[in-house]
């Protein structure tokens, strides 16, 4: 039920403007605002003198308040708007909100890096927006491009805590963007926008990661080597016998460990990372690094947790190991990909090992060890006397 009063608002020379106040507020759709008032070009004499002023303020008053009651009797009929202009004005406010607190919604229930990245993206975009409140309807092709312009110039917001400034990489900028991309697409589907705005994003070309990957001398002598920190050595190794990420590895429970009759076992899991559901067979190694079964929702790697010191176990058991190389635990994935590649396994076999969607991302591992290549090389030969 919407209240509507006729108020009245002082003005020059003593008289008083007339509007009508709505509550709640009601929604323009030509101008596509909320408002809580209605000025009706009218007004009356705030202290009337004499009886032309007196009859001018009566009749004045009373077209007014006709108009207040028709206003009021319009409001409250279900059949004022159409469905169409309803689900009009419902987009609208909605489009009023503020994006900046959505998209902050959005990163608090990620985890892990993914969070990390989600609020990183969330200050760059504060900054951008110079801490202006910024509402859906203010997002279009020229706010988009505009902060991508800025990530291709930004400096990283760890260098306030240093001396020197240093520029985010191209390819956090282009994981940035694609956070951006992301919240107004989840936006679209929460029907707050009306289109899809992502068809107005470029994209900010990235460079191609180097992955550091282990050879199997290496990794036999991390696996004779101690590690300050039992738990990650026994899941790293895992991760090099099945080539599962860190994330999936830390949240895998018994029940996930499947008996297939006849061949084995496999552990079936959704990834954390695409949600996708995965099935993968353990080697007769990969099984035995699990351990005594436990029941069904227990974690197989209770003691593994995320944490900064994980890079320092790693360096640490790493030098044990006299493997000099930078490693972290990403690149045990790295490893089971490219020995792989090495023994003959096909790609489209590796690809659904490490559960990648599309086939270009197991490609990169292909470039690494394509044999080709070093049949290539090897085929210049040069006589040269053995004193150079």
């Amino acid at each position: 039920m919407i209240k509507v009063r006729l108020r009245q608002k002082a003005i020059t020379n003593g008289r008083c403007s007339l509007y009508l106040d709505f509550y709640p507020e009601v929604y323009d759709l030509e101008k596509g605002t909320s408002t809580r008032r209605q000025f009706l070009g009218m007004y009356v004499y705030n202290r009337p003198v004499g009886p032309e002023e007196k009859a001018h303020n009566r009749n004045t008053l009373q077209i007014a308040e006709q108009m207040r009651i028709k206003q009021e009797n319009r409001l409250n009929k279900p059949e004022v708007y159409s469905d169409y202009e309803s689900e009009r004005i419902r987009v609208k406010k909605k489009g009023m909100q503020e994006f900046l607190p959505y998209f902050l919604q959005l990163s608090e229930i990620r985890t892990g890096t993914s969070q990390t990245t989600w609020l990183s993206c969330y200050k760059h975009l504060k900054k951008y927006t110079k801490g202006r409140a910024v509402r859906f309807v203010d997002i279009d092709a020229r706010f988009i491009e505009g902060f991508k312009v800025y990530l291709e110039h930004a400096v990283s917001l760890r260098a306030r805590y240093s001396m020197l400034e240093t520029k985010i990489s191209r390819n956090t900028g282009a994981a940035y963007l694609f956070k951006l991309k992301h919240a107004l697409r989840m936006a679209y589907r929460d029907g707050i926008i009306e289109s899809d705005l992502t068809v107005h994003f470029g994209s900010i070309r990235t460079d191609e990661v180097q992955r550091i990957y282990l050879t199997l001398d290496e990794l036999n002598r991390l696996a004779s080597a101690e590690c300050p920190f039992p738990e990650l050595k026994r899941a790293a190794l895992f991760s090099a016998l099945t080539g599962l990420r860190f994330s999936d590895i830390e949240k895998l429970v018994w029940g996930e460990v499947e008996p297939m009759e006849g061949v084995g076992h496999a552990v079936v899991f959704r990834q954390k990372k695409t949600k996708s559901l995965q099935a993968i067979p353990l080697s007769d190694q990969a099984l035995q690094l699990l351990g005594p079964r436990g029941h069904a929702t227990q974690r197989v790697f209770g003691g593994l947790k995320y944490s900064t010191q994980v890079t320092r176990y790693l360096r640490d058991w790493a030098s044990s190991a006299q493997v000099s190389k930078p490693i972290t635990f990403h690149c045990f994935r790295h490893t089971f990909a490219t020995l792989q590649f090495n023994r003959g396994t096909d790609i489209f076999t590796v690809s659904k090992l490490l559960g990648h969607k599309e086939l270009k991302t197991t490609q990169i591992y292909v470039r690494l060890m394509d044999s080709a290549k070093w049949e290539a090389v090897n085929r210049i030969r040069i006589d040269m006397p053995e004193d150079v």
